[in-house]
């Protein structure tokens, strides 16, 4: 800025970088005229004045007038004084929405334009007071213009208009998702509304319908269509979905560490849902809380900012980053997409019931409790945990092992198995979110099952009623011809062997006999029958006392 037009500025109105004086406003004339009816011009009034598209003020700021204001009226008397300053009637062109007091004991003066008492579509007139109620900024989205009145008569129906708006998208809502704002909702819950403004289409206004359309498939949308009220016809129309899509954020888990996720932004917030699984359709993985309650699956997880990093949040970061890796695992090891190997969507839930020390597959989804810090933290802070409920959806599309007796042991020793394969740093399962505070211990020991009361051979097996004929205990004795195998075999070649006797041998009855001959068969088909692998297996058994 030339220093010249500096000081001739300097003794009128300060102007911000963002204004651009033009031909049709000048510097220093309609900004001064506000001045004229509040103070002397001597007085030489320090404002900051940015202009908007439409050859108008967009935002006024400074010592505005020395009268005080403090009803909606006498706002709207100061802009009828002063409406040379906008070229619209604030008596015609004006509806109040709302006056707001802040912390400060200033008030916001909230108007939006309107033709006819009819709102002009994203016009909006903020008038802000200090505590006193003097004006101190004038700000908005202002229209010039506007006539004081028009035909705001409509023919159409709200629910005609709607019917055009996705006629006009060549989509029915019964073909469109439901959008993930009402998901889980009844098919009637589409996200679609609409309410009736005053849009421009030219150079005339017209009353029309603006409809809200939104989905996430075929594709996120949130479409802005703009329906003529008395002929039906499509004034414009634009998708505000903006950046709406796969994000990747960050969060802290239930140990402080600092994972990466996979994440969604939807209108504005982020959400702990995964899309970016090549699950097939609209499956993703999904992460909810149930705010300590025993509803399923409870709320969204979300946040302003995509790093989820509040203590509320930890739980939560883990199930949905540790769902992730279990996923990715059955995937790339085995080509299994998902539990039921046709793309399901994972679902889990955290912060269920009060202090809960447990964590379940119910069928449907991954359910988590906090753990009452004693006995267990939140359980969903560790990943052989996810794995182990997670494997349990995949034994029940596959073996459906029934949860009793051997086969339930059986079912049992699978998941700490393939949990092991998942978080292979130490034996322990669940010793991440076991007895916080104590160091060396964990839930079960595969490598030695009686470090946590379990037999690790036939000779000592608990014949009882409880727990379903102890099927957490008993599967101390698979769990140990598991680790037998895999120190024998490696990782690599034990995890294709459990995977293909699980998926294909064994059955809803199968006992720890058939459990060996399931294992000895997969062996055969991978790595040739009585070969080093072979005899492996046989012998891990043996050793455990199933013959």
């Amino acid at each position: 800025m030339k220093k010249g037009l500096v000081t001739v500025l300097s003794a009128g109105i300060l102007f911000g970088s963002a204004y651009q004086a033009s031909a049709s406003y000048e510097p220093g004339t309609k900004a001064q005229k506000l001045m004229v009816v509040e103070q002397n011009q001597s007085e030489s009034p320090q404002l900051l004045v940015t202009q908007g598209s439409e050859k108008a003020p967009a935002f006024i700021s400074g010592k505005i007038s020395k009268k005080t204001y403090v009803t909606k009226k006498a706002i709207v008397t100061f802009l009828k004084e002063n409406k040379h300053l906008f070229t619209f009637n604030p008596e015609k062109n004006l509806t109040f929405v709302k006056a707001t007091k802040d912390q400060l004991g200033m008030t916001h003066y909230e108007f939006n334009q309107s033709i006819s008492g009819v709102a002009v579509d994203n016009a909006r007139l903020i008038v802000h007071t200090d505590k006193t109620g003097k004006i101190t900024a004038i700000n908005g989205d202002v229209l010039t213009n506007l006539p004081t009145t028009a035909n705001t008569k409509k023919t159409l129906t709200e629910a005609s208009a709607i019917q055009k708006a996705w006629k006009h998208l060549s989509l029915k809502p019964s073909k469109v998702a439901k959008p993930l704002a009402f998901k889980g909702a009844t098919p009637k819950s589409l996200g679609e509304k609409a309410h009736v403004v005053m849009v421009k289409d030219g150079a005339t206004y017209k009353v029309a319908y603006k409809v809200e359309l939104q989905f996430i498939d075929p594709s996120p949308a949130n479409w802005q269509i703009y329906v003529d009220a008395k002929n039906g016809n499509i004034i414009s129309s634009h998708n505000a979905i903006n950046e709406d899509g796969p994000t990747t954020g960050s969060g802290k888990g239930v140990l402080g560490d600092t994972k990466s996720l996979n994440t969604y932004l939807y209108q504005g917030s982020y959400y702990l849902l995964d899309a970016t699984k090549p699950m097939g359709g609209d499956n993703d993985i999904e992460t909810y809380t149930a705010n300590n309650t025993q509803t399923l699956p409870g709320n969204y997880v979300t946040d302003t900012n995509n790093i989820f990093d509040s203590t509320t949040q930890a739980a939560a970061v883990d199930a949905h980053a540790y769902a992730g890796k279990v996923y990715d695992y059955y995937k790339n090891t085995f080509g299994r997409n998902s539990y039921d190997n046709k793309g399901a969507s994972l679902i889990s839930t955290v912060h269920v019931g009060t202090k809960w020390n447990n964590a379940v597959w119910n069928g449907q989804q991954m359910v988590y409790g906090d753990g009452d810090g004693k006995e267990f933290t939140y359980l969903s802070g560790a990943l052989d945990v996810v794995a182990h409920e997670l494997t349990h959806a995949v034994t029940e599309y596959t073996a459906n092992l029934t949860y009793k007796n051997q086969s339930g042991a059986l079912n049992e020793s699978m998941s700490d198995i393939f949990g092991y394969f998942l978080d292979p740093s130490d034996w322990w399962i669940g010793e991440d979110v076991y007895t916080p505070g104590k160091a060396g211990d964990g839930l079960r020991n595969i490598q030695n099952p009686t470090l946590a009361g379990q037999p690790d051979n036939m000779s000592k097996y608990l014949n009882t009623t409880a727990d379903d004929g102890g099927v957490h205990t008993n599967s101390g004795i698979p769990n140990k011809a598991a680790y037998l195998t895999i120190t024998a075999v490696g990782k690599a070649k034990a995890e294709q062997i459990y995977y293909r006797a699980l998926s294909t041998y064994m059955t809803a009855s199968t006992n720890f006999s058939g459990a060996r001959a399931a294992l000895l068969s997969a062996t055969a088909d991978l790595y040739g029958n009585g070969g080093t692998e072979y005899n492996a297996v046989k012998s891990a058994w043996t050793s455990v006392g199933v013959n």
